[in-house]
């Protein structure tokens, strides 16, 4: 498997960053790693080995970015209105820095899928909701999917805007981003065993939320031996994957 890895000076966090890279050629899945997790994760727990087949046959190319999650949701220094405003220089960092490199390693503009586990389903969740003209779909596996609850009840502007179960109630029901989440891929699981109790209760808010607004997603909940782990979600991209790229071309 052809891999390598992008550094570069972020701006928006003052700190390298990084990407690692799996594959030639394909759509490109922007991945987010677990709690505080680096580019590396999905390499260590071998997520890169279960997509393997996609990745080589060349139907995806996958950038798993750095986070900063203990500048924001981690953070034991900062008051959470500073933590929850470095959440948000996030979600610029991977908007303005992160997919432009994107952008030149795939030799032109291509919607990015995003994907993510745990927190990493969060921020998978939260990109592609907030900008749905930059991303071409979400996978996400056992988010919390809710901001307040990781920042113990508190919330501002910043939280809000990074919030999906916050932002999405609000939205008009005619708002021209509808159209576009339902020209993509919305995949939503989690599991109801342990350690799942905040995601399989907020996975069920947005599904109320989506069937409101008429937003067409999968959400899925597994059964009560499903648990908060790599085993399941290597598992659910098995699973999953195969509906996600069911309609997708990469033109020559």
């Amino acid at each position: 498997m052809e891999t390598k890895t992008i550094t570069f000076y972020s701006q928006c966090l003052n700190k390298d960053m990084h990407i690692r890279v799996y594959g030639y050629y394909g759509k490109p899945i922007l991945a987010f790693p677990c709690q505080d997790a680096d580019a590396w994760d999905y390499e260590k727990f071998q997520m890169i080995d279960t997509m393997a087949p996609w990745i080589e046959s060349g139907q995806i190319k996958v950038y798993v970015v750095d986070t900063d999650d203990v500048s924001s949701y981690s953070s034991k220094y900062w008051d959470k209105k500073h933590r929850a405003w470095k959440l948000d220089q996030y979600f610029w960092c991977i908007v303005n820095e992160v997919l432009p490199r994107i952008y030149e390693d795939c030799n032109g503009f291509i919607k990015p899928i995003t994907f993510g586990c745990s927190l990493g389903a969060d921020h998978a969740t939260n990109m592609f909701f907030r900008r749905p003209d930059l991303f071409d779909g979400v996978l996400a596996l056992s988010g919390c999917w809710n901001a307040q609850t990781v920042f113990e009840g508190y919330c501002d502007d910043y939280i809000y805007e990074n919030c999906p179960l916050l932002f999405l109630d609000n939205l008009p029901n005619d708002h021209y981003f509808i159209p576009q989440y339902n020209n993509s891929k919305i995949i939503l699981c989690c599991g109801q065993g342990p350690w799942e109790h905040y995601g399989k209760d907020n996975i069920q808010r947005l599904k109320r939320t989506f069937e409101a607004k008429g937003i067409h997603a999968w959400v899925d909940l597994w059964g009560y031996d499903v648990s908060h782990d790599w085993e399941w979600w290597r598992r659910q991209v098995v699973y999953f994957l195969p509906h996600l790229l069911a309609d997708y071309r990469i033109a020559d």
